[in-house]
């Protein structure tokens, strides 16, 4: 099953034009899909494996509220990426310490600016 990952205010909210230049500023690079990718929203089935290795929170939700964010974009910040890309190297959407990277980066953003992530899929 697909999956797309939006940062959003609200479940049906959309981020201010702050929220894309902190996105920016950031520069995660993370794989995007037909409707994802740009500032604000990646591929979420290529990344739910390892956010739900450090974070236990799986992305295939509706909505995760910012509070859930606030504690997985700590979760990252606390994590090994080499360690944790080693351990998912055989997994089908193996992901890059770059990426992991990248993704503690989008979650800081999401967490600082009070966003939670919206899924569609």
């Amino acid at each position: 099953m697909g999956l797309d990952t939006y940062a959003r205010p609200s479940p049906e909210g959309e981020l201010t034009a702050e929220d894309v230049a902190a996105f920016q500023a950031v520069d995660a690079h993370l794989c995007g899909g037909i409707w994802s990718g740009d500032d604000g929203s990646f591929r979420g089935k290529v990344y739910s494996d390892v956010v739900e290795r450090v974070t236990d929170v799986s992305l295939y939700q509706e909505w995760i509220p910012p509070e859930t964010v606030r504690a997985m974009a700590d979760a990252f910040a606390h994590c090994d990426p080499e360690g944790v890309a080693r351990d998912l190297a055989g997994e089908v959407h193996a992901t890059t310490a770059v990426e992991i990277r990248s993704l503690g980066a989008f979650l800081r953003v999401c967490a600082d600016r009070g966003l939670g992530l919206a899924g569609w899929w």
